[in-house]
């Protein structure tokens, strides 16, 4: 059996995460501009750094709530 085959074997047992990981390292995604936009607000003193701060605390706190049925409106 060639390494190749090998490989093609290997591959045909990972689970579906695994062929998320194996497929981002073969052919890696650059980042666009939505995507650099919200690792920026979500850094310190970012738009949306604020609103991650208070969801921490709510979910420590208990606070959280599950999101309104739309058909039950």
């Amino acid at each position: 059996m060639s390494r190749v085959e090998e490989i093609k074997a290997a591959i045909e047992q990972l689970s579906p995460r695994e062929r998320c990981e194996l497929h981002a390292l073969l052919y890696p995604f650059e980042d666009d501009e939505w995507d650099k936009q919200m690792r920026a607000d979500a850094e310190p003193g970012g738009k949306l750094h604020k609103l991650m701060l208070q969801a921490e605390e709510d979910a420590k706190a208990g606070r959280l709530e599950d999101w309104p049925d739309p058909d039950e409106e």
